[in-house]
Formats: structure tokens, C-alpha cells, sequence
């Protein structure tokens, strides 16, 4: 399938599309380990959380931060 392919594809095509690809990816993620720093680096933003030392920002901060 090409990039021309899916654009001759109507909204419910594509949506469906999408779907089933989020679907066969979640399959294989659950089967999947986390990798160890990405583990570490979700630990040490949870204890932050806890300490009360964490940065937590709006999606309108986050999004004046990209600009």
C-alpha cells in the first residue's frame, strides 16, 4: 500500500485503518518489556511526583514552551 493508496481511501477506510494498526501494535507492545532506562527515568519522574518536586504544566505552557 502507498501513501497514494490510502489518500484514495475514504475517512471511515482510513479511521478503520488506523484502528487495526493501533490494535496489532498493541498486541505486540503488551508482549513487549519496558526498557530499563525507560523504567528508570519513569521512576525518578514518579518519586519527583512525590516529593512534590515535579514541574507539572498545562497543555497551554507545554504548548507556549514548542513555540
Amino acid at each position: 500500500m502507498t501513501v497514494i493508496d490510502v489518500e484514495k481511501m475514504t475517512v471511515a477506510e482510513r479511521l478503520l485503518a488506523m484502528e487495526s494498526l493501533w490494535t496489532s501494535l498493541e498486541k505486540e507492545y503488551q508482549q513487549s518489556e519496558v526498557p530499563s532506562w525507560h523504567r528508570h527515568i519513569l521512576e525518578q519522574r514518579c518519586e519527583e511526583l512525590r516529593r512534590g518536586e515535579a514541574k507539572i504544566l498545562t497543555l497551554d505552557e507545554l504548548d507556549a514552551r514548542r513555540r
